[in-house]
């Protein structure tokens, strides 16, 4: 699925639709979020405990009243996703555009095994730079170019005030952000990672769109995953 535009402004005053809201939900606990292990495209389901998270949090999600739910079609994402769509009675959309970025040779392997094996890359990629993590892995830049189109068509059915769930990973989100924002890629490591089944929050103004907030939904914990 594609959109037509990727730009950071999605409305203006006088459209009638300013107001829309993107929650951007992050996926509930895995196994290797546990042992710090770098998943990426691996699909990997959620524990038992990530279940209960998604659960936990779909009530809350719930009584924003979304208007529409669509999800990475990745497992951990979509279990997540649907159990927000049992509670607010809604269709889930799954997109593979949604997924999180793939990292090569990085995949697999233990925060302290990527350390050991791409110090210099890892150190790279937390500075800002453009890296290809893992020998071919997707660029920060190429992972906003697949994933904020999506959400901004989503967005654009949304009705004067209507919100849009995304369901996604750490990675994704965080670059999706940055991408509506309109922030300069050097700077999205700025943009703190998700708890497990944590969201942010994208409000629309005259101007575009807004962090209204960013890893809510708990009180804060430590960030468990690919973009710790």
């Amino acid at each position: 699925m594609s959109a037509p535009s990727t730009g950071t402004t999605a409305g203006t005053e006088g459209d009638g639709r300013t107001g829309r809201k993107i929650v951007l939900w992050r996926h509930g606990q895995t196994s290797w979020n546990l042992e710090r292990r770098f998943q990426g495209s691996t699909d990997i389901e959620l524990t038992e405990t990530g279940v209960a998270q998604a659960r936990r949090a779909a009530r809350l999600l719930a009584s924003l009243k979304p208007d529409a739910i669509v999800a990475s079609d990745l497992q951990r994402a979509a279990a997540t996703a649907a159990e927000l769509a049992a509670v607010a009675g809604l269709p889930v959309e799954h997109d593979e555009a949604l997924r999180e970025t793939y990292a090569g040779e990085w995949q697999g392997l233990t925060h302290d095994e990527i350390l050991g094996k791409y110090g210099e890359q890892y150190a790279a990629w937390k500075r800002g730079e453009p890296v290809r993590r893992g020998g071919g892995g997707e660029l920060e830049t190429e992972v906003a170019d697949r994933a904020a189109p999506v959400v901004l068509a989503h967005a654009d059915r949304l009705p004067a005030g209507g919100t849009l769930v995304v369901v996604s990973h750490g990675g994704t989100i965080r670059t999706t952000i940055g991408r509506l924002l309109g922030l300069e890629s050097s700077y999205w490591e700025g943009l703190g990672g998700l708890s497990n089944c944590c969201w942010s929050v994208l409000g629309e103004g005259a101007r575009g769109w807004r962090l209204m907030e960013h890893n809510a939904g708990t009180l804060p914990e430590p960030v468990l995953g690919d973009d710790d």
